[in-house]
């Protein structure tokens, strides 16, 4: 048998995720990988669409979409990526599904895993530093993103804004972080010494962030929060700004008078790394895994995991995933 995490309908991932037993998978037909999972993370995003999800009671969804492994079986005449084979550890995205021990993919799907990359590194080798990857290229299409302008991004503690971080100084990017408290500040100054980081618990931490701006261009601010947050970055943006919204953790809906954006030309925009496969070209999806593989091994301390368990303690692990101030990223061992 082979277990595998699934919901059936929304709500408070604590409560509707469950791991079912299912019968093992058949041998992989044509452009299908066999994977044997190690380890899967989980992301934010997933939790939010278990949360999101609209359904109530129906067949059980598949939960995650990011897992590492080995792989068990090719199908027959398929196409592999390099170094994709038998044997082979891979990170498997995006695959519906991926929190299940054994995961039958698309062979688009199927990563090989550098050496010297750990199981830990390699769980998270995809999302997370695609997700960097993508910000970064929606970052400097603003023209003063590269040159005399500064990029801004809150949850800077975050997993993706660590890895952010150290894509944008590797490429002399001008960047200042936000996060919450002064602690998680600290936290971040001790890692990026020569980042200016600011905390909204400050009453005047947008005064902050105008002093270490320095009268420099902000023209791009990146924010996977949303709610009364990112209306201040849009009053911090210079005229011709870019407020690029990647996520959803508040929970009120982001509220401002159109004279905010029409004044100073600003534009709003949304991205998601669930639509990177259908909305990016194969060249392009083949560099952005190339960028996440040298990510994973140029960046390993970015990395930090802030906890692993096993499937019998799913519950455990998506507590600690919510938990506030977490630093790293949970990841579950399905065996």
């Amino acid at each position: 048998m082979s277990r595998r995490v699934v919901y059936t309908r929304g709500g408070s991932p604590v409560d509707v995720l469950t791991v079912i037993e299912e019968p093992e998978p058949a041998a992989p037909q044509t452009g299908q990988v066999l994977v044997r999972t190690t380890a899967f993370p989980v992301h934010p995003g997933d939790l939010q669409a278990v949360e999101a999800y609209p359904g109530n009671g129906g067949q059980p969804v598949p939960a995650g979409v990011e897992a590492t492994g080995v792989v068990e079986a090719i199908g027959p005449g398929t196409t592999v990526a390099p170094g994709v084979e038998p044997g082979a550890r891979v990170t498997v995205f995006l695959h519906p599904g991926a929190w299940s021990q054994w995961i039958t993919a698309a062979a688009r799907a199927v990563v090989a895993v550098p050496a010297g990359v750990s199981d830990e590194v390699a769980a998270q080798m995809l999302v997370n530093p695609m997700t960097a990857v993508m910000l970064r290229r929606e970052a400097e299409a603003h023209a003063s993103i590269g040159y005399d302008g500064v990029l801004l991004q809150t949850a800077a503690g975050s997993s993706v804004s660590r890895l952010l971080t150290a894509v944008s100084l590797a490429h002399n990017i001008s960047l200042v972080n936000v996060v919450r408290s002064e602690r998680g500040a600290a936290e971040l100054r001790n890692r990026f010494p020569d980042v200016p980081v600011v905390a909204t618990e400050h009453a005047g931490w947008a005064d902050e962030v105008r002093g270490a701006v320095g009268g420099r261009p902000l023209g791009v601010a990146l924010d996977p929060i949303g709610g009364t947050l990112a209306e201040s970055l849009l009053d911090l943006l210079t005229p011709g700004g870019t407020l690029i919204c990647y996520g959803q953790m508040a929970a009120e809906p982001i509220s401002l008078p159109a004279s905010t954006l029409l004044h100073k030309s600003l534009t709003l925009r949304g991205m998601t790394v669930g639509h990177w496969m259908s909305d990016t070209s194969l060249d392009r999806q083949a560099s952005d895994v190339a960028a996440a593989k040298l990510i994973a091994m140029e960046a390993k301390d970015q990395f930090d995991v802030a906890g692993t368990y096993g499937l019998g303690d799913l519950a455990e692990a998506v507590e600690h995933a919510q938990r506030p101030g977490k630093v790293g990223t949970v990841l579950i061992r399905p065996w």
